[in-house]
C-alpha cells in the first residue's frame, strides 16, 4: 500500500502526515508514506486545497485534517 500526503509542508499538512503514521502504525500496516510537497505533482491529482491524501493512487480527502481514527477507517 502506498499513501500521500498532499501539501506544502504547512503545519496542516505535519499533523495530517503524523496522523497517517499513527493510523498505520496502530493498524500495523506495511506500507509506504511519501510527503508530496511540489505543486506541480500535486495538481496532477487534481488536488488544488492541501493537505490531501492519496491512498494507492486515489485521492481519499482533500483540504481537511482527518482525525487519526477517519484515516484508520480510510485504510481498513
Amino acid at each position: 500500500m502506498k499513501i500521500q500526503v498532499l501539501g506544502s509542508g504547512c503545519p496542516k499538512c505535519r499533523t495530517l502526515t503524523e496522523r497517517v503514521e499513527e493510523a498505520v502504525a496502530a493498524l500495523g500496516l506495511d506500507c509506504e508514506i511519501e510527503k508530496v510537497t511540489e505543486i506541480n505533482e500535486i495538481v496532477k491529482f487534481g488536488v488544488m486545497m492541501t493537505p490531501g491524501l492519496v491512498i494507492d493512487g486515489d485521492v481519499k480527502s482533500v483540504g481537511k485534517l482527518l482525525s487519526v481514527e477517519d484515516i484508520k477507517n480510510l485504510l481498513s
